[in-house]
């Protein structure tokens, strides 16, 4: 059983995203919140696995929240940020802090659904043009960024299937592009992860645009 718990200002929204998911086998909401300290102090009691969070919230916003729970529970959830806009600042900043992914809230009950699931068992709901897009509007300024360190530790191989992450290939489609198996590009990926200390795909894709490894566009 996913256990879910939703993080919004609006009451209705809160319900509708609740009608959906518990109807669907699996899936549980076991707490709900409607500001940022709120969402902290449910998901800090409860424990779920999942927290949908909107930005935009009173008190404390969806991004300190996630910076919160990611950063000082033992075991923290996976954070799916839930927004009106994607071309939003507050999305770039909730998926630098650590959020695995982002759903827009006219998506459909289906994609809802789907997105919950999949970041669930560990995968990054990740929008490479979408990324690209937030990279570019609300990434570094002021031209090219100094190389990290990470970026020399990279192999030659990890940078090849970092560049295919960062345009949205899964593990299966990177391995039939580079020729090699599935479990090999697992092992990349992890490397990747350690060396630019990211939590996840999204956080390796946003670490690659702000050191300048990658570029939008």
């Amino acid at each position: 059983m996913t256990r879910i718990v939703l993080a919004d200002d609006e009451r209705m929204v809160r319900t509708a995203l609740r009608v959906i998911l518990s109807a669907e086998e699996g899936l549980e909401v076991v707490g709900e919140a409607a500001t940022g300290a709120e969402a902290v102090s449910v998901v800090r009691e409860v424990e779920p696995d999942v927290v949908l969070m909107d930005v935009r919230m009173p008190e404390v916003d969806g991004i300190r929240a996630t910076e919160l729970l990611l950063t000082t529970m033992p075991r923290p959830p996976r954070v799916l940020v839930v927004t009106t806009f994607e071309n939003d600042a507050y999305v770039y900043d909730a998926l630098r802090a650590g959020a695995a992914g982002f759903l827009l809230k006219r998506a459909a009950a289906e994609e809802l659904v789907a997105a919950v699931r999949l970041v669930a068992r560990g995968d990054s709901l990740l929008y490479p043009a979408a990324v690209r897009g937030l990279a570019e509007r609300y990434g570094r300024p002021g031209g090219p960024a100094p190389a990290a360190p990470w970026v020399a530790r990279l192999t030659e191989r990890e940078a090849d299937v970092l560049r295919l992450v960062a345009r949205g290939l899964t593990n299966a489609e990177v391995a039939e592009r580079l020729g090699v198996g599935p479990a090999t590009v697992k092992t990349h990926v992890a490397a990747v992860l350690a060396k630019t200390g990211a939590r996840d795909r999204t956080q390796a894709v946003i670490a690659a645009y702000e050191a300048g490894f990658v570029t939008p566009g």
